[in-house]
């Protein structure tokens, strides 16, 4: 059964992609921001927010909507981010694997 052994090959080296990509992920810092700087966010590769930094001038207690939508602004740039180091990753691991049938 030779055909199992191949398989049994190919989804342990599936395996120890994911377990990598798991850990650049857990590694990775992308930056978003908004409101020309005024807010930023840093988030890992896991969308996990690690940071937030306000700049004073935007933190207005007569204004808290401004502000909350800034920081959603800057948290979907991050997000956005991201997504796109996911996504080039992805289609180079992809390019990479060679799956019968496919």
């Amino acid at each position: 059964m030779k055909g199992f052994g191949d398989l049994q090959k190919m989804l342990k080296s599936a395996q120890d992609m994911q377990e990598r990509m798991q850990k650049e992920l857990s590694q990775l810092r992308m930056d978003g921001s908004s409101g020309g700087g005024m807010v930023t966010v840093t988030m890992d590769g896991q969308k996990n927010l690690l940071a937030l930094k306000l700049d004073p001038e935007v933190v207005n207690k007569d204004d808290v909507e401004m502000l909350q939508d800034l920081i959603m602004a800057a948290f979907n740039d991050a997000a956005a981010k991201v997504d796109g180091v996911l996504a080039q990753k992805l289609g180079n691991l992809g390019a990479g694997m060679k799956i019968p049938g496919f």
